[in-house]
């Protein structure tokens, strides 16, 4: 593979995107190569880079299955469900508490906690 050519921050010719670009045209790179990057500069550190694909190469994204759907309902519940008490929170558990908030605060929860 040769060096990619590096384009200046928003001076990229057209038929380029990022991956979020892409997204938002209901596009994905569909197995091509990273074709070329944009930096952009900042002071005291290394530029920011961003990866450019080629538009006219990218597929259109996949539909989601009714399979595809439970997964990500079902992964999606798991987040909320304290691992504590077993309840909904109502809300994604926070990586950083572990458990819900009453939970977090054993004066706030009323189930009884396993130890």
């Amino acid at each position: 593979m040769g060096v990619l050519p590096v384009f200046r921050w928003r001076l990229a010719p057209d038929g380029y995107a990022t991956y979020r670009q892409l997204r938002a045209l209901g596009l994905r790179p569909g197995g091509q190569g990273v074709a070329a990057q944009v930096e952009r500069p900042r002071r005291k550190r290394p530029p920011l880079v961003a990866f450019l694909y080629r538009i006219d190469r990218a597929k259109p994204v996949r539909p989601m299955t009714p399979a595809r759907w439970a997964a990500l309902a079902k992964a999606n519940q798991a987040r909320r469900t304290c691992p504590q008490c077993r309840r909904d929170a109502g809300y994604v558990i926070p990586a950083s508490l572990g458990t819900c908030v009453p939970c977090t605060s054993p004066d706030l929860c009323d189930s009884p906690r396993s130890t």
